[in-house]
């Protein structure tokens, strides 16, 4: 077992906690807060223990000088001060005699967010390719580590992976939560459904090979479902194809054709933009159709699984549901699982975004914040930014 928060004496004491602030931003505001709303249960508890907080995230990527004028944290700065009621501290640079001073300037139950980690990947990656000199540095700021970033913590950064070298460290509130819950898919009360949706085969097929042992039952969307169905000869139009992953799908299929379930329909419109679309039948698509949401006999079909479901895993939507014309099936599949009486956990940040957006969030088990951080443990991968937490003595 790792270290966890609960293991600290935190009086006094400096403390860094790696957090995933990565939220969506459009037109300057923050479209989705449910990161930053996961990360108050570790900072308040911070708080109480009379810490002085330096509060570090990423937000997106940094590869040109204009994505570092996009990507600055001072947003999420001002909605914490909104939810914690508090004011905090900022500062504008990742490194240097700004951030030393505001951390020197830290008393017990103060807080300080530091500027965007990854403004240090614009010259060599220093941030993602976890450079010894700067987790040493940022390690230099605080006296205790802890790692509440579960969006990250399968990468090994200088944020995480080199902090936790320095520092002695623990996990937050918001990493033990994620384990535990993931944890009851590994060790699911039958059967098990997994509901995968999303656009790319090729992020998601070790994936499938992985859960296919585990689950009862595999229902695909999405783009990549069609990619599937491809594989089968079904013409899908202009639909996006993966055509280089029509032999891995077809092996799939052969080797888990009793637990893979298919969409049998789709709403498909002539461009991405037309607001009109024609139910087609699989077998029924013209040349220049492109299937952007699955329809309500695939519906029928996967509530007729989920009825003899007692656990439910589900990573990806089934449709374009930016598009008010391609989420229904989405909308209409969540909304049953909120009547049904069983373990329910959405992972990845497309779909729970969604829920949340639709207000179908609230009789969900558990809503989980990693992406690739959430496929990599269900797949049994090492996690780097776990791994390299200190165990319990």
């Amino acid at each position: 077992m790792k270290k966890t928060i609960r293991d600290f004496d935190f009086d006094n004491k400096k403390v860094i906690v790696r957090c995933d602030f990565n939220v969506p931003i459009k037109n300057k505001e923050i479209v989705d807060d449910t990161r930053i709303v996961k990360a108050l249960k570790t900072i308040n508890y911070l708080i109480e223990h009379n810490a002085k907080i330096i509060l570090m995230s990423h937000l997106g990527r940094i590869k040109t000088k204009e994505d570092i004028k996009e990507n600055s944290l001072y947003l999420v700065k001002l909605k914490l001060e909104e939810l914690l009621n508090k004011k905090i501290s900022f500062s504008s640079v990742t490194r240097g005699s700004e951030l030393e001073e505001k951390v020197k300037a830290l008393h017990p139950k103060d807080i300080l967010l530091v500027e965007n980690t990854r403004f240090e990947d614009l010259e060599d990656k220093k941030e993602s390719s976890n450079n010894q000199e700067l987790a040493k540095y940022w390690a230099s700021l605080g006296e205790i580590f802890i790692n509440d970033a579960f969006g990250t913590i399968h990468r090994s950064h200088a944020s995480n992976v080199g902090i936790a070298s320095y520092l002695d460290s623990g996990i937050g509130f918001l990493v033990e939560e994620e384990i535990k819950y993931l944890d009851t898919v590994k060790q699911a009360k039958r059967p098990l459904t997994i509901i995968m949706g999303g656009a790319k085969v090729s992020d998601k097929l070790e994936l499938i090979y992985s859960l296919a042992e585990k689950a009862d039952y595999i229902l695909l969307g999405g783009a990549m479902s069609l990619t599937f169905l491809s594989s089968l000869g079904y013409n899908m139009g202009k639909s996006l194809i993966e055509k280089e992953q029509l032999n891995n799908c077809k092996n799939i299929l052969d080797r888990y054709k009793e637990k893979i379930i298919l969409p049998v329909d789709f709403k498909c419109f002539k461009s991405f933009d037309n607001r009109d679309y024609i139910v087609r039948k699989i077998y029924e698509f013209d040349n220049d159709d492109i299937a952007l949401d699955i329809d309500n006999l695939t519906v029928k079909l996967y509530k007729s699984v989920l009825n003899k479901t007692n656990t439910c895993f589900w990573n990806g939507p089934l449709g374009v549901v930016e598009k008010n014309e391609s989420k229904d099936g989405s909308l209409k599949v969540l909304e049953y699982l909120n009547n049904l009486n069983i373990t329910t956990i959405l992972g990845g940040g497309d779909i729970v975004g969604f829920a949340t957006k639709e207000k179908m969030d609230k009789k969900i088990t558990f809503l989980s914040t990693g992406g690739g951080a959430t496929l990599e443990y269900l797949s049994d991968k090492k996690l780097p930014g776990y791994e390299a937490i200190a165990d319990e003595k």
